[in-house]
């Protein structure tokens, strides 16, 4: 069953709903977005129908059928279809080749087509189709119909192929021009101009302005012109499709054409239409059922092939549509047009129209689209669509853009970098990308220039290594050493050659053990793993080591980054936290450069201000929070602390200076003993030095209130004190919840 009510914005449950209410209240907005939609249905109809070289009124009947057939068993409650300047080209062909009777069977099998796309449910599979092929066929197809109806417009005709167009049209240009040429010229100088319209005169749509401001002056004029020819009354029923004769291979080829392209059209649509509207997202292989039926009715009574026309849809959508019944009502206010209004339709000049689709064509040919895809590198593969579309045809432009995405799919994964580069008295080889048999050639050549008997790091940061390469390296390694050289194989990312020399064979990447990327954890294990002791490594020290892979690897990254902070700093947060090793803010807060101000010390303490405060301390947190003016302050502990099993007695004998430091944790003592347990994530912690760094984190953050300057940024508002823990083992960061004093994970929502 159809439902007109709930298509859109009635969202209540249906036993609640009001169906005739509903219904009212969407028609209000239905039924001037269909008069809207109507109006630039009729000369886009007329005006596509002509520049395929189909019966005119062909035009209105898909028009008419697709708006309910379409409507009413397709997905999309905003869609409108009907004949589309997409399919002028593929139609043109296909009626100079087997007439316009066959051609409407034709069009009725590529429904068929579509209906058993959308019951095998491969709707979604035709979206994988690069968006530059799309748009490079749309302006293929547009760029032909500029072309063909220029020589309209310019009082001839169009010749018989794109080629012969081009050719004929500068001679077309200087050459005779007569009325035609002028109401043609009218027409697209209103259409180009209307966009430049107050907006209130634009509340017409441009393009029936265009037709009507075209056909006044024709008529007021008595100008002598070739005019919409349309029969007196609609067609019978009785009308049949011939069965196509020839090529059963040509057959097949045109209704696949049709299909195909009047699916993709339609998916593109109605797409589009989702992102911008609010409700769930279409069933495509519905929508795909919806407009084969469409197509198989549209055929059946003679009418042109049916697609979910982009600009309708938009059309309809900015007229405020709620509901498919704007879409069914524009075919019926289309249907009287047909039965009432033939008669002002037979006084619009063919050239009128002819100008209408150049102007439309141009559009097709949409220089966003084009600068998109020339952002993405995918320029070749729109040239190679188009191309192919204007040359030949449209099914072998879309071969030609499918080809070249796939050849520059398969650059991009193949595509290796491979360089030498000195690094002091050592080599470093780089490689970058995938590695595989066809990058051997450039490898064995690279390779074979690196100086002998001297250090190589040969460094690895590839996506995939294959069989072949996966031997270049490992052969190459164990010449290279036995001749006297070291080779130590610095891999980052998987480890495809991480025992290579050994022999063992490249292991899948799901198959292996997840590796952690070297700049976020562990380093202590990429140290292991990568840095010999100092005497092996020509005297470099691990830090050294790390610093120079920085400023190899990262430092490019970031330097855009730490220019902008070059002048100054703006943190958003002090951060006082434990000198631990262990701790490391930045990656445990997700933060970067010029975020924190942080503050390190023995058991993260803020000592009380007053007579007995450490300067230093008290400095940071007067320059953070009165000069820098920070946010937010975080008091972070964390388990396993040193200084908390010192204050519970753990301490070693003779550390005189460590002892006078911790007398600024002797109220952490006395609140464990006033207070209670401090839970975390509910339960009390099982070592009591993480009980005890529970209850520091609390007080120090009381400590900070006693700080003027602090005092005085809560008081307005300015700053936010945060309590945070953070659990070594588990890698597990908690805040504290200021209401129950406990401290809960970062994963779970605290109260604010």
């Amino acid at each position: 069953m159809i439902d007109f009510v709930g298509d859109e914005h009635d969202t209540g449950p249906p036993g609640r709903r009001n169906p005739a209410k509903t219904l009212l209240k969407n028609l209000r907005h239905d039924l001037p977005a269909s008069v809207v939609v109507f109006l630039v249905a009729v000369p886009l109809s007329l005006g596509v129908a002509h520049a395929a070289g189909a019966p005119l009124l062909a035009g209105l009947i898909s028009a008419v059928v697709g708006g309910v057939v379409a409507s009413l068993f397709g997905a999309s409650a905003l869609q409108v279809s009907g004949p589309s300047a997409a399919l002028t080209i593929v139609i043109a062909e296909t009626i100079s080749t087997f007439g316009w009777a066959a051609t409407c069977a034709i069009t009725a099998a590529a429904g068929v087509v579509q209906i058993v796309f959308g019951v095998c449910r491969v709707a979604r599979a035709t979206l994988v189709i690069s968006p530059a092929i799309v748009h490079g066929l749309l302006a293929g197809i547009g760029l032909i119909l500029v072309l063909g109806q220029l020589h309209v417009v310019l009082g001839g005709a169009a010749q018989g192929s794109t080629i012969a167009n081009i050719l004929a049209l500068p001679g077309r240009i200087v050459g005779h021009h007569d009325q035609a040429a002028l109401i043609g010229v009218v027409t697209v100088g209103v259409l180009l101009a209307w966009t430049r319209m107050p907006a209130s005169v634009r509340r017409v749509p441009g393009p029936l302005a265009a037709v009507a401001l075209a056909t006044g002056l024709s008529v007021a004029a008595g100008m002598d012109l070739p005019r919409v020819d349309l029969p007196n009354g609609l067609p019978g029923l009785g009308f049949i499709p011939e069965v196509p004769s020839g090529s059963i291979a040509a057959i097949i080829a045109a209704v696949l054409s049709i299909a195909l392209i009047a699916s993709l059209e339609s998916l593109l649509s109605a797409v589009a239409i989702d992102k911008l509207r609010e409700g769930p997202r279409t069933d495509l292989n519905r929508e795909l059922i919806g407009q084969g039926l469409a197509n198989a009715a549209a055929g059946s009574l003679g009418g042109f092939p049916v697609t979910g026309v982009v600009v309708r849809t938009m059309t309809n959508f900015e007229a405020g549509a709620r509901t498919r019944m704007s879409a069914i009502l524009h075919s019926a206010w289309i249907l009287g047009c047909c039965l009432f209004l033939a008669g002002a339709l037979r006084l619009i000049p063919l050239a009128a129209l002819a100008g209408l689709l150049v102007y439309v064509g141009a559009k097709l040919v949409n220089l966003t689209n084009l600068r998109e895809v020339r952002r993405h590198g995918d320029l070749p593969v729109y040239l190679a669509t188009l191309l192919g579309a204007v040359a030949v045809n449209l099914l072998t432009g879309v071969a030609a853009g499918i080809v070249v995405a796939l050849a520059l799919m398969l650059r991009r994964m193949l595509f290796s970098g491979i360089h030498v580069e000195p690094d002091g008295p050592r080599t470093r080889v780089v490689i970058e990308g995938a590695l595989t048999f066809l990058s051997v050639p450039r490898l064995t050549s690279v390779l074979a220039a690196v100086p002998g008997r001297s250090e190589v790091t040969l460094e690895l940061f590839v996506d995939y290594l294959d069989h072949a390469a996966f031997d270049c390296l490992r052969g190459w390694q164990r010449a290279y050493e036995r001749a006297g050289g070291t080779v130590v194989v610095d891999e980052i990312g998987h480890p495809w050659f991480g025992r290579g020399k050994a022999g063992v064979p490249t292991v899948r990447r799901g198959v292996a053990s997840r590796v952690v990327p070297r700049w976020l954890a562990p380093w202590s294990q990429w140290q292991a793993e990568h840095l010999e002791l100092p005497s092996q490594r020509g005297g470099s020290v691990p830090l050294c080591r790390g610093a120079s892979e920085f400023q190899r690897r990262t430092a490019p990254l970031l330097r855009s980054t730490w220019d902008g902070l070059a002048n100054g700093q703006r943190p958003h947060t002090l951060f006082i936290t434990c000198g631990d090793a262990r701790i490391v803010p930045n990656l445990i807060t997700t933060s970067g450069p010029g975020d924190l101000f942080t503050v390190r010390n023995i058991g993260n303490l803020v000592p009380h201000a007053g007579a007995d405060a450490d300067f230093s301390v008290g400095a940071a947190i007067e320059y953070a929070v009165g000069l820098l003016r920070v946010r937010e302050v975080v008091v972070c502990g964390h388990s396993g602390c040193g200084a908390m099993k010192a204050l519970l007695g753990d301490a070693p004998a003779g550390l005189t200076q460590l002892r006078g430091w911790l007398r600024h944790a002797e109220e952490t003592l006395r609140r464990r003993e006033r207070e209670g347990p401090v839970l975390l994530d509910g339960a009390r912690p099982a070592h009591e030095s993480d009980q005890l760094a529970l209850h520091n984190v609390v007080q120090q953050l009381e400590n900070l209130r006693s700080y003027p300057v602090v005092d005085a940024a809560l008081a307005r508002g300015e700053l936010r004190l945060t309590g945070m823990y953070f659990d070594v083992g588990e890698a597990n960061v908690s805040l504290l919840d200021e209401v129950p004093r406990s401290f809960t994970s970062a994963a779970t929502p605290v109260k604010s």
